[in-house]
């Protein structure tokens, strides 16, 4: 099961997820990240990085943030990736 980086993110983007992960799966909608769930190998490297607590694995996501699965999903399929655009 992938990640999902759920609303606690909003307004935070602090990125300490995006420099631990060994994919680079994490994308950039501009109010938050979004985790690729294609593209995330669940090794959970993100969840201690990130420093409100807005990074569950699928199955753990809270009942109240149930839709950011979906949201993950449909950004990043859409969304440019951060190390993309880091590099530009």
């Amino acid at each position: 099961m992938p990640h999902v980086i759920c609303e606690p993110c909003i307004g935070v983007k602090d990125r300490s997820c995006q420099e631990v992960c060994p994919v680079e799966c994490i994308y950039d909608a501009g109010e938050q990240l979004y985790i690729h769930p294609d593209e995330c190998i669940d090794c959970g490297a993100c969840v201690p990085a990130c420093p409100v607590n807005a990074i569950y694995p699928e199955e753990d996501v809270p009942e109240k943030w149930k839709v950011y699965i979906e949201k993950n999903r449909e950004w990043a399929s859409s969304l440019p990736n951060v190390h993309v655009l880091e590099k530009t």
